[in-house]
């Protein structure tokens, strides 16, 4: 919608060729329905969000950025506001108003929608000649390819600009799932603990199994994408405190969708375990003389009724289990091996990783079109003239925050802006 409204304003004779009822069904869904445009953070911290591909970015961002965006907003009658984390939303709550906006946009500079699916693109001696879809084909000097990625199927990301890459010679880096939950292989103790939200928690993933974390010490600061700190060698995989959620299959929330891309990559090369530290601001030893005093102060009291002030109701009984401690055994004669296992536990509760949640879950895309195959001032195919790419379908993918979307807008400015010259009749 951004690539064809610019290209449009630009004097290009523009058709969308869109295969669902109604444009924009994905950024109905986006932010929870309140659409997270983009995110107040400052460029160089942006661009860090996508990992070592954000660098594509920086031609674009300098041409298209946060400003212009909202900008394009405010002309169209939406306004923001930002929220925690430098998340920036419609001041509506409401995504709809954003899908508005731009097919405004659109109107307003003459761009045409055709409800088909495209099924190729034709090319001839190197050059873009014609676009097939199931109800006929339409010449061209220029196509935008903007199919987004695989995930959320039913918005219509389902893979079809991969294939049609793919058909007329461009690489496709493997599609993963990111920013998805992630499935565990011991089943019964997630189940028995499903529905618990955490606050505060440090979620560390580590490349071996979980019987080995004991010779690591706990990570005492972030590591991952965008968080400024390289990981060095070693089994760590990253490590953020923030909140997640335990489901009947295993952790999904915040910081699990964070750090899900590193995992699905390192099962690639072997196991993978995480370990949640429900207890990040004390150390072990702070953590236990909290433990020794109060079960000293609170020595009647029966173990199960001491763990109700330290964790949520649902963890109880599975952390008793786990601990091997008797639940109605008094504080005061809980001995100092048995803290030193829970302890154990509260600092370093593990799971063994056993996939991700399918593609179709997942909120992102990655993977696609090989950026080596793109130029990153144009967004113009390398290899075929009058080929231009945006958004998803290209090999990039962000944390959460409008990120993802704030890339989608700037690449599809660019893409629509530069292939005017090109299908400008």
């Amino acid at each position: 919608m951004m690539a064809a409204g610019r290209a449009a304003e630009l004097g290009a004779s523009v058709i969308l060729l869109e295969k669902m009822e109604q444009p924009g069904k994905k950024i109905l869904i986006s932010g929870k329905t309140r659409c997270n445009l983009t995110n107040s953070r400052e460029l160089n911290e942006f661009i860090a969000m996508y990992g070592p591909n954000g660098r594509f970015l920086y031609s674009a961002f300098h041409r298209y950025f946060r400003d212009d965006l909202l900008a394009l907003m405010k002309r169209y009658g939406v306004d923001t506001k930002t929220e925690r984390g430098g998340r920036i939303f419609t001041a509506s709550d409401n995504a709809h108003d954003v899908v508005k906006a731009l097919e405004r946009y659109m109107s307003e500079h003459g761009v045409r929608i055709q409800r088909m699916r495209v099924t190729k693109i034709e090319v001839h001696e190197g050059r873009i000649t014609k676009v097939y879809a199931e109800k006929g084909s339409y010449p061209a000097k220029a196509v935008i390819l903007a199919t987004g990625g695989s995930s959320f199927p039913a918005t219509g990301s389902t893979g079809d600009g991969y294939q049609i890459a793919r058909e007329i010679g461009h690489t496709i880096v493997p599609l993963r799932p990111a920013l998805v939950p992630l499935a565990v292989k011991e089943t019964d103790l997630a189940k028995s603990m499903q529905g618990v939200s955490l606050r505060n928690v440090r979620l560390t993933a580590y490349q071996c199994r979980a019987d080995k974390i004991d010779s690591m010490p706990n990570p005492n600061e972030d590591s991952g994408r965008g968080t400024g700190r390289k990981i060095s060698k070693g089994p760590l995989i990253e490590s953020r405190i923030g909140e997640m959620m335990i489901t009947h299959f295993g952790i999904g929330g915040p910081v699990t969708l964070q750090m899900s891309l590193a995992v699905v990559d390192a099962l690639q090369k072997g196991p993978v375990s995480i370990s949640i530290d429900l207890k990040p601001a004390l150390t072990e030893k702070q953590l236990t003389s909290r433990l020794q005093r109060d079960f000293d102060q609170h020595g009647k009291r029966g173990y199960k009724h001491l763990l109700s002030g330290l964790m949520p109701q649902k963890m109880i009984e599975p952390l008793i289990q786990l601990s091997g401690i008797p639940a109605d055994k008094l504080g005061n004669q809980i001995d100092s091996e048995e803290r030193k296992r829970l302890v154990s536990l509260l600092k370093s509760l593990r799971f063994n990783i056993d996939k991700p949640l399918p593609l179709s879950s997942a909120m992102v895309t990655a993977g696609g079109v090989s950026l080596k195959e793109i130029d990153p001032r144009t967004m113009a195919s390398k290899l075929i003239e009058g080929l231009y790419f945006c958004g998803e379908v290209m090999d990039i993918d962000a944390d959460t925050g409008g990120y993802n979307l704030q890339s989608a807008f700037s690449t599809g400015f660019v893409a629509g802006e530069e292939a005017v010259p090109l299908g400008h009749s």
